[in-house]
């Protein structure tokens, strides 16, 4: 067998926290507006007309508990 190990060249810098920030913001806006799709689109609380968003989001509200029917 080799006797070769594992060497790095170069150290891994942490990202600062003011790059982090935006991207968290604009991540946790996309979640919560995924979550609102999932939870409440359909009935009184509807703002696009039809049943396709809840028709498209049907599964995935079963499979995470929200009732719908």
């Amino acid at each position: 067998m080799s006797t070769i190990t594992y060497a790095p060249e170069t150290i891994a810098t942490p990202i600062p926290i003011g790059q982090v920030i935006p991207w968290a913001i604009f991540g946790g806006l996309l979640l919560l507006i995924a979550l609102y799709f999932v939870s409440t689109e359909e009935g009184a609380m509807q703002m696009l007309p039809g049943m396709e968003v809840h028709e498209f989001v049907h599964d995935g509200r079963h499979l995470l508990g929200f009732p719908c029917h």
